[in-house]
């Protein structure tokens, strides 16, 4: 799980605990805390990727999808486009 959390956001770190047959409070416990750390993680992924802020709404749209592929969830992934437009 540790290895996966640098990779992926929560949603997929807990769909594939489901698949192997971890039990809901061990996932549970597991996803806390990856989502301490989520944001950033969610960052340098982003940064890896990208490298430029989205310029149209296509393009905001397609980082999105990518990120939401990971397993981010909406909140983090608003918060990762919008503020890499922010700081520039």
């Amino acid at each position: 799980m540790h290895a996966r959390s640098h990779k992926f956001g929560s949603a997929k770190i807990a769909h594939e605990l489901r698949e192997k047959g971890v039990s809901q409070d061990l996932i549970e416990t597991a996803i806390a805390q990856v989502k301490e750390h989520e944001l950033d993680n969610a960052k340098e992924i982003w940064r890896k990727k990208f490298k430029a802020i989205p310029t149209s709404r296509d393009e905001w749209a397609r980082q999105a999808r990518f990120l939401q592929g990971r397993g981010f969830g909406f909140d983090i992934i608003k918060k990762v486009l919008n503020q890499q437009q922010t700081d520039e």
